[in-house]
């Protein structure tokens, strides 16, 4: 019966049934296949999971992070704007947003000044920057990257995000308050006409200020190009359900006498944990959403990765080799997943395996900007090296080597040593043959 149900649903969702009806119909058919790719991915757990584990993060992490944004907003004189953005993120929970915020504020003025000592002071930095760093590793899951920024970039962007987020954020509600006691804001407000759109304007605010994290996050924290377009659509989208889940959360918190008679102290405990596990849910949604916009080509599959024969992979493990090597031989010409993807005509989650092996296998390398290279001189790479990649090389699950009959093993080495005779010697330099002339 729900295998029936599921094709019928495919059908109609991915069909031209809807298309037909003209521009009213597609829009619908455009939007019923987001909400159906989103909700197919939120149901599969993997989002879900992440995002139960971003709020066990964040339960580790809030302390140093208030901590360290209270002491770069202090250096800049404006650190007392903290507490009611605080409280505005835990306004849906009433009077128990009040409380925990009060409670966190307490905490933050006990880490203040020359408290800590140079090793408590250096783990809230790395607690802080290990929060950082687990929203870039769920961003790049929902993002199919596959490796996240090195070191050194860590180090630097993440500082950077943990040194002038706060700061931005104050700056912007500062310009904000600003406006509203501007003179002639003032005159607008009097206004029968204009007055009622400005004060809906400013009720807009906190939500606009969420969706315009929203964006930045999603154009940031991904370790990939993402375009301003995607980022601002899954923000925008983002934002709008934070906002409407604000409103039903907080009126659920109202009337939930029930709970707190049953959970008493824990109450409080347990409603904070539901209202961050929303929020990491809503963050990850939007992100997927980004993604699907900027890669519609992955709307329907999901997550789903294209099963590739063995003659696929050894082809595509040769002529990803071949692309690389000759942009490689071009100094005005660079390649990236992207673009092999494109004129190779496989979606990037195809060719995202094969890639991390050749790169794992010291045959490929990436730059900061995503663009692949050889992983050494390419005269040392031999034909045999690059098929062994996806043809020798892998697991099986076991501390040991699997136990081949006698007849198969013999045919295998009988198969391997008909590839050795056809590759030979040859290597890398020799498929891309003679370099042209300047």
């Amino acid at each position: 019966m729900i295998p029936t149900l599921r094709i019928k649903l495919d059908h109609f969702v991915w069909g031209d049934t809807l298309e037909q009806r003209g521009t009213v119909g597609h829009i619908i058919a455009v939007i019923l296949r987001y909400l159906y790719g989103l909700i197919r991915d939120m149901f599969s757990g993997q989002i879900t999971l992440r995002a139960m584990s971003l709020v066990y993060t964040t339960l580790l992490s809030v302390v140093p992070l208030i901590a360290f944004s209270f002491s770069v907003l202090k250096a800049f004189g404006v650190h007392n704007q903290l507490e009611p953005l605080l409280y505005e993120l835990l306004k849906p929970l009433g009077t128990q947003g009040a409380q925990i915020t009060t409670q966190v504020i307490e905490l933050v003025d006990n880490v203040k000044g020359g408290v800590l000592g140079g090793i408590s002071l250096a783990f809230f930095i790395y607690t802080a920057i290990t929060m950082v760093q687990k929203v870039e590793e769920s961003f790049n899951y929902v993002w199919y990257v596959p490796k996240s920024r090195n070191l050194a970039r860590k180090l630097t962007e993440y500082m950077v995000v943990l040194l002038i987020g706060p700061v931005v954020i104050v700056v912007a509600l500062g310009m904000i308050a600003s406006l509203r006691s501007n003179t002639l804001v003032q005159l607008f407000l009097a206004n029968e006409a204009l007055g009622p759109v400005l004060v809906a304007t400013s009720k807009l605010t906190p939500y606009l200020l969420v969706t315009a994290v929203f964006t930045f996050m999603y154009m940031y924290m991904p370790n990939t190009r993402v375009r301003f377009k995607a980022a601002l659509i899954g923000g925008v989208a983002g934002g709008f359900i934070w906002a409407s889940i604000s409103v039903i959360f907080a009126t659920f918190v109202v009337y939930s006498t029930r709970t707190q008679l049953i959970y008493s102290g824990f109450a409080v405990a347990i409603i904070t944990l539901i209202w961050l596990y929303l929020n990491w849910l809503v963050l990850l949604i939007g992100a997927q959403l980004a993604y699907y916009i900027q890669n519609p080509a992955f709307l329907r599959i999901g997550r789903r990765e294209p099963r590739l024969s063995n003659a696929m992979r050894e082809r595509l493990a040769l002529n990803i080799m071949l692309l690389v090597g000759r942009a490689f031989r071009d100094p005005d010409t660079t390649v990236t997943v992207r673009e092999i993807s494109k004129q190779l005509r496989m979606p990037s989650i195809a060719l995202a395996p094969v890639i991390l092996a050749l790169d794992d296998g010291g045959l490929l390398a990436a730059t900061e900007k995503e663009d692949l290279l050889p992983g050494r001189e390419m005269a040392t790479i031999r034909l045999d090296d690059i098929l062994s990649v996806v043809r020798v090389h892998g697991e099986t699950g076991s501390y040991r080597d699997p136990e081949w009959s006698s007849e198969i093993n013999a045919l295998g080495q009988d198969l391997d040593d008909a590839v050795l005779t056809t590759v030979g010697e040859r290597t890398l330099v020799d498929l891309l043959g003679p370099a042209s002339p300047d």
